[in-house]
């Protein structure tokens, strides 16, 4: 029991509280307020994110082996006559045509000269090759267009595994790996681009590049 008054505990027989003195009568039994229950802590609720995929690109697939192949001729055409403009100043410049003018108006230049002059220009033959070649395809693939002139008139555009434009990096790292899908027999390398599920050769899997194709 307690008291109505003071709130003080009163014994079950006592007629008056002995603190205050307010008479018994009318008092109630009352149980002692219960202490607020701590809240629960709150936990925060799990955040499942979803895996990340691949990019979306709305009208605009894969480019596959074909397709391409078509562009690398067209490209193989253009660079080289970006390659025969060279060559003209390389044969000037290393003494090349004099030589051969001699050798076919019957003059001995001895072997030396000959073999001298022949190694220095297969040398600069096939560095002109390799550079033009390189620049031709990296410059392109990681300029605004994304592409070689071959893939742009096809409608076709190198880019990351994100559908992003490359650095001029990786397009360089694009263009040597090709070396590697150059040496694999029956031109398996190339060849990949037909039926690997993003349509990928091996330098594209290796530069972690993609060929698509706005249809």
């Amino acid at each position: 029991m307690y008291c109505s008054k003071c709130g003080s505990e009163l014994s079950s027989t006592a007629a008056f509280c002995s603190t205050c003195g307010q008479p018994v009568a009318g008092l109630a039994p009352s149980a002692p307020t219960p202490a607020p229950l701590a809240a629960a802590p709150s936990w925060p609720s799990p955040v499942v994110s979803a895996p990340a995929l691949p990019a979306s690109y709305a009208g605009v697939g894969y480019a596959g082996f074909w397709l391409r192949f078509v562009a690398h001729l067209i490209d193989g055409v253009i660079s080289g006559i970006a390659f025969l403009i060279l060559l003209v100043p390389l044969i000037v410049l290393s003494g090349a045509g004099g030589v051969l003018s001699r050798i076919s108006q019957g003059e001995d230049i001895g072997d030396d000269a000959a073999a001298f002059i022949g190694i220095g220009f297969i040398f600069g033959f096939v560095g002109i090759i390799l550079v033009v070649s390189w620049l031709y395809s990296a410059l392109s693939e990681s300029s605004s267009w994304q592409a070689t002139p071959g893939k742009k008139l096809l409608n076709l555009q190198v880019t990351d595994s994100e559908g992003q434009r490359i650095s001029f990096g990786r397009a360089s790292g694009r263009f040597f790996a090709k070396m590697l899908s150059s040496m694999i027999p029956l031109g398996i390398g190339y060849i990949m681009a037909g039926f690997t599920e993003k349509k990928q050769a091996l330098h594209d899997l290796i530069a972690g590049c993609l060929v698509l194709r706005k249809v």
